[in-house]
C-alpha cells in the first residue's frame, strides 16, 4: 500500500506532513503505531525480481532454429543406428549451448544491490525515546535523525537542520550537494530542487538534521528506480539480431533443400535410409556450427583489448554493440568533466582574470588581459582571493598522483585558486587567526570568519556567500588599488550575468573591519556597512581529453547527447566547449530541454525532436530512461553512459549500459554491461573503435565461412539430383565445420583494426549482416567450392582410386580453398600485401595446426577409420592447392572492382 500524496510532500508546511502521517516531531509514533504500520507497510526494503534458475537458463539456449535441425538430424541418425554421427553432432550442439550459458548466466545483480545499498541502522525517535534501529524497520511517520556520513535510510520531509548538506549525485545527478532547508516548496518543483526532502541512499556530507519518514521500501523514490530496472526491457544485440534474422532464413532454406533431397532421392529409386542421411548431411553443411565459438572467442579477445583501454566488459555481446553505436547519451559530472569544481574567473577591483589549469590540483595562474599578474600591483585582487582563502572550512589533501578536497568542492576550488596565486595557507592562517565564524545556513546563504590581525588588536570579518545576500548588504567597493570606491550594482550584476551565462557557480566576497575588544560575531554584525571585494566564478570544467574523445566522436557519424540532472546553464555551457553538434540557438548554445519540458512532451514530440536537442538537463530518472526509449524508437543503437542510482534503469533499457568505475554506485555498475576504471569519456570513445574492429572481425568470420556451408550443403543436393555419390559425408562434413572453424576462422578475431575506421559511419542498425557485394562473393566462392569437390573427386574416381580416397580429397579440397580464402578475408576491402602477411600471426599459427590436421585426418588409420578416409597422393595434392590458390586470385581481384566501383562513385 502506499502512503498518501508521497509525489508532494515538498508542497506541504512540516505542520501539515506530521499532521497528515499521525506523528509527533518531538516523540515519534508510539509503539502499537508502529506495530500496525510495520503490518501495513511492510519492511523499508526493495522487492527483488526472480529470475530464471541455471537449469532454465541452460535450456533456453537450445531454444535457437539451427539448433533444432541439429537435434532432429540426432536423433534421425540415432533412430537408423548411425551413433557416431549422432554422438558428433549432439557434442557439437552441447560445446555451443555451454558458451551461450557461460555468457547469459551473468546475471543482472542490480536490484540485489539496491537491496543491501539500503542495509543499515539509523536513529529514530519511538515514543518519546531516541534509538538505534534497522534501517528497514522504519515506517512512515518515524522521525529520523540524521548527521554527516549517514546514508539517508527513507525518504523523509525535513523538519530542522543546521547546515545540512546532502550528496544527492547518485540520484540525481546534481554535482555538488544540496543544502538542505525545512520551508515549503512549490508542487511542480523538480526533483533535483526540492530541497527539504531527503531521498533513501543519498548521503549527508555536512551539517545535522531532523526528518519525518514519508516513503519506506517499494514506494521510495529509489523503489520506483528498482521497479524501473526490473521493467526494463533486455534487448539484443544488433548483430546478434541480425544472426538470428539469417539463422531463421536459413532454417527455411536448410529445410526446403532437405525436402527436396529426400523427394529426388526417392524419385531415383535410393533407399529412404540413405535418403534421410543425404538430408542430414545436407542440414550439418548448410549449419555453421562454429559461429558461436567464434563469436564468443572473437568478443573475448575484444574484451581483452578493451580492458588494456580502462573499459571493463561485463557481458561480452557488448563489446560488438559499440562498434554498432549510432548514439551516445552521456552524463556529464565526471564523465564530460572532471568532477572537480575550478574557479575560472574573478572579477576584483573593477578588473576580470582569467585563471588556468583545471581541478583541484594547484597548477595554472592568474592573467588579465593574456598577461601575467604581479599581485604587489593587484591589492584588490589578493584580498579576494585571501576572503576564499580564510572564510573556508575545506582541504585540500595530496594523494598519490591527485589532489582532493576533504568537504565542500566550491570550498576546494577556492583553496587553489589562491594557491595559485601563490598564497600559503599555513603562512595566512598564521597572519590572521581565525577567533570565529557564522557557519553557512540556507536561510542566509552566507559564511562569515573573524580573524585577529598579527601583530596588533586590529580585527577583521571576511564573508562569502551568494551575490543576492551580500550585495545588499555592502555599501560600499574597492578598486584596483584597494582605494574605497563607492559600489556599483549594475555593473557587478553585469558581471555575474556573464559568468552565469558561461555556466559558472559565482560567490561573491566581502569583508567589514571590525572593534578590537569584540570577541565574537553574529548575523546583526554584518547586516550592514560591508566592502565589496569581488567574484569568483567556478565550473566543472570539460575533459581535455573529453573534448578530442566527442570530436571523433561526431566525426565517426556517433551522436553524442548531453543528459544530466546539473543546471540547464552550467550544461549547456559544458556543451559549447565540447563543441556538441546539434540545432544551436541563436546565441550559439546547443539546443537544450530541461526536465520539465520533458515531461510536458508526448512521446510522439520527443522522438520528432531528440536528434536535433544537445543537452537534456535537470532530467529525473524516469526521464533518462524516457529519452533512451526515444533514441531506440528512432533506430538509433544507443550507450547511456551514468554512475548513479538514478542512472540504473536507462543503462539496463540501452543497448549498452556504461557505468563510471570510481564515482559509479554499485547499482550502476551492476547494471550496466562495461564499466570505465577511469570514469572518462574518451575510454568510451577508445570502446568504440575496438567495437567497431570486433564487428568488422565478426562479419570477416561470417564472410569467411559461409561459402564453405553453401559449397557442403549444394555438394549434397547436386549429388541427389544427378543421382551420384555423395562426395562428403555427414561426419566429414562436421570435421570440416568445426576444425576449420576454430583453427582458422577464430584466427580472424586476432586481426587488427583497419585504417580509417574511426573515419566511416557505424554500420545502420536496419542494414542486413552482409551487404550485397558480401552476399555476391559468398554466392561464387561457395559455388567455384561446388565445382571443385566434384571435379577432384570424379578425377580421384577415374584414376581408380576407391570412393573414400576420392571423399578425402573432396574434403581436403574444400579445407584448402577456406584456407586461401582465409588470407583474402583478412580485410573486406584492402588486399592481403596492404595489411603484411605476417601482421597476424594467431593466423598463420592456425593454418600450419590445420594443415598438419588434415595429414592427420588423410593418413592416419585411426581417422580413416573414424572418418571413412584413405590417403591420396601428390598429384592429388597439387591439384588441390593449385585450385585454393585460383580462388585467392579471383577474390583479390573482386575486391579490386569493389574499390573501383567504390572510387568512381564518389
Amino acid at each position: 500500500m502506499r502512503t498518501v500524496m508521497t509525489e508532494h510532500w515538498h508542497h506541504l508546511p512540516s505542520s501539515e506532513v506530521l499532521e497528515l502521517l499521525d506523528t509527533d516531531s518531538e516523540n515519534g509514533l508510539d509503539i502499537l503505531n508502529v506495530e500496525e504500520r510495520q503490518r501495513r507497510y511492510g519492511p523499508n526494503e526493495l522487492t527483488q525480481k526472480k529470475g530464471h534458475n541455471q537449469f532454465i537458463i541452460f535450456l533456453s539456449q537450445f531454444n535457437q532454429p539451427l539448433v533444432y535441425i541439429l537435434l532432429a538430424a540426432a536423433a534421425g541418425t540415432a533412430f537408423l543406428s548411425e551413433f557416431v554421427d549422432m554422438a558428433v553432432i549432439l557434442a557439437v550442439v552441447l560445446v555451443n549451448s555451454i558458451i551461450g550459458f557461460v555468457q547469459e548466466s551473468k546475471a543482472l545483480k542490480a536490484i540485489e544491490a539496491l537491496s543491501q545499498s539500503m542495509e543499515s541502522e539509523t536513529t529514530a525517535v519511538r515514543a518519546g525515546k531516541k534509538q538505534q534501529i534497522k534501517s528497514k524497520e522504519l515506517i512512515p511517520g518515524d522521525i529520523v535523525s540524521l548527521q554527516s556520513g549517514d546514508r539517508v535510510p527513507a525518504d523523509l520531509r525535513m523538519l530542522t537542520v543546521r547546515e545540512m548538506q546532502v550528496d544527492e549525485s547518485a540520484l540525481t545527478g546534481e554535482s555538488v550537494p544540496v543544502q538542505k532547508q525545512t520551508e515549503k516548496l512549490g508542487r511542480d518543483t523538480v526533483l533535483a530542487e526540492r530541497s527539504n526532502m531527503a531521498y533513501s541512499s543519498t548521503l549527508v556530507t555536512y551539517g545535522t538534521g531532523i526528518g519525518v519518514v514519508t516513503a519506506t521500501g517499494d514506494d521510495t523514490e529509489i523503489g520506483q528506480i528498482n521497479e524501473m530496472i526490473a521493467s526494463a526491457d533486455i534487448l539484443a544485440t544488433p548483430l546478434t539480431r541480425k544472426i538470428a534474422k539469417l539463422s531463421h532464413a536459413l532454417l527455411w532454406v536448410i529445410l526446403g533443400l532437405a525436402v527436396l533431397t529426400v523427394i529426388a532421392g526417392l524419385l531415383h529409386g535410393n533407399p529412404v535410409k540413405d535418403m534421410f542421411l543425404a538430408a542430414v548431411a545436407l542440414a550439418v553443411g548448410a549449419i555453421p556450427e562454429g559461429l558461436p565459438a567464434v563469436i564468443t572467442i572473437t568478443l573475448a579477445f575484444g574484451v581483452s583489448r578493451m580492458a588494456e583501454r580502462h573499459a571493463i566488459i561485463r557481458k561480452l555481446p557488448a563489446v560488438e554493440t559499440l562498434g554498432s553505436t549510432t548514439v551516445i547519451c552521456s552524463d556529464k559530472t565526471g564523465t564530460l568533466t572532471q568532477n572537480e569544481m575550478t574557479v575560472k574567473e574573478i572579477f576584483a577591483g573593477q578588473e576580470k582574470f582569467t585563471v588556468s589549469g583545471v581541478g583541484y590540483a594547484p597548477e595554472g595562474i592568474l592573467t588579465v588581459n593574456d598577461k601575467k599578474i604581479d599581485f604587489d600591483q593587484k591589492p584588490a585582487l589578493s584580498d579576494c582571493l585571501k576572503a576564499g582563502l580564510l572564510c573556508n572550512d575545506s582541504r585540500l589533501v595530496s594523494g598519490k598522483d591527485v589532489w582532493r578536497v576533504e568537504g565542500d568542492p566550491t570550498e576546494g576550488a577556492l583553496i587553489t585558486s589562491s594557491i595559485k596565486a601563490g598564497f600559503a595557507r599555513e603562512k595566512v592562517e598564521t597572519e590572521l587567526p581565525r577567533i570565529d565564524t557564522i557557519p553557512f545556513e540556507s536561510q542566509h546563504q552566507y559564511m562569515a570568519t573573524m580573524h585577529r590581525i598579527a601583530g596588533g588588536d586590529s580585527k577583521i570579518v571576511y564573508i562569502k556567500g551568494s551575490v543576492e545576500s551580500l550585495l545588499p548588504r555592502c555599501k560600499e567597493a574597492i578598486d584596483a588599488s584597494a582605494k574605497t570606491i563607492d559600489l556599483d550594482e549594475k555593473v557587478i550584476h553585469n558581471i555575474v550575468d556573464d559568468m552565469a551565462a558561461k555556466g559558472m557557480r559565482v560567490l561573491a566576497f566581502a569583508r567589514r573591519e571590525i572593534a578590537a575588544d569584540t570577541t565574537s560575531i553574529n548575523h546583526d554584525d554584518i547586516s550592514s556597512g560591508l566592502t565589496f571585494l569581488g567574484l569568483q566564478g567556478m565550473i566543472d570544467p570539460p575533459r581535455p581529453e573529453a573534448i578530442q574523445a566527442v570530436n571523433a566522436c561526431q566525426s565517426a557519424g556517433v551522436k553524442v547527447k548531453m543528459i544530466t540532472g546539473d543546471h540547464i546553464g552550467t550544461a549547456t555551457a559544458i556543451a559549447r566547449e565540447l563543441e556538441l553538434k546539434g540545432a544551436l540557438h541563436t546565441s550559439g548554445a546547443p539546443q537544450a530541454l530541461s526536465g520539465k519540458e520533458i515531461e510536458d512532451l508526448s512521446d510522439e514530440k520527443l522522438i520528432e525532436l531528440i536528434e536535433d536537442i544537445s543537452v537534456f538537463a535537470r532530467v529525473a530518472p524516469a526521464q533518462k530512461l524516457r529519452l533512451v526509449e526515444a533514441f531506440q524508437a528512432k533506430g538509433h543503437v544507443a550507450a547511456m553512459t551514468g554512475d548513479g542510482v538514478n542512472d540504473a534503469p536507462a543503462l539496463r533499457q540501452a543497448d549498452i549500459g556504461v557505468a563510471m568505475g570510481i564515482a559509479g554506485t554499485e547499482v550502476a555498475k551492476e547494471t550496466a554491461d562495461m564499466v570505465l576504471t577511469d570514469d572518462n569519456f574518451a575510454t568510451i570513445e577508445a570502446a568504440v573503435e575496438e567495437g567497431r574492429g570486433v564487428y568488422d572481425n565478426l562479419i570477416k568470420f561470417i564472410t569467411w565461412t559461409l561459402p564453405t556451408n553453401l559449397s557442403e550443403g549444394l555438394v549434397i543436393l547436386v549429388a541427389i539430383f544427378a543421382g551420384l555419390a555423395l562426395p562428403i559425408l555427414p561426419l566429414q562434413i562436421l570435421w570440416v565445420n568445426m576444425a576449420t572453424a576454430v583453427f582458422l576462422g577464430a584466427a580472424l578475431a586476432f586481426e587488427a583494426k583497419e585504417p580509417g575506421i574511426m573515419n566511416r559511419p557505424p554500420h545502420p542498425p536496419k542494414m542486413s549482416i552482409l551487404t550485397k557485394p558480401l552476399v555476391w562473393r559468398v554466392l561464387w566462392v561457395g559455388i567455384l567450392l561446388v565445382i571443385g569437390t566434384f571435379v577432384v573427386f570424379e578425377l580421384t574416381v577415374m584414376t581408380g582410386k576407391s570412393v573414400d580416397t576420392a571423399r578425402t580429397a573432396a574434403v581436403n579440397l574444400i579445407v584448402f580453398g577456406e584456407i586461401f580464402y582465409l588470407f583474402n578475408c583478412r580485410s573486406l576491402q584492402f588486399p592481403m600485401f596492404k595489411l603484411g602477411f605476417f601482421s597476424n600471426g594467431w593466423l598463420l599459427l592456425g593454418v600450419l595446426i590445420m594443415v598438419f590436421l588434415q595429414l592427420i585426418f588423410t593418413y592416419a588409420p585411426f581417422m580413416n577409420t573414424i572418418f571413412d578416409t584413405a590417403p591420396i597422393d601428390l598429384s592429388i595434392w597439387i591439384i588441390i592447392i593449385f585450385y585454393g590458390f585460383i580462388i585467392y586470385l579471383l577474390a583479390e581481384s573482386d575486391k579490386w572492382w569493389q574499390r573501383r566501383k567504390m572510387v568512381s562513385s564518389q
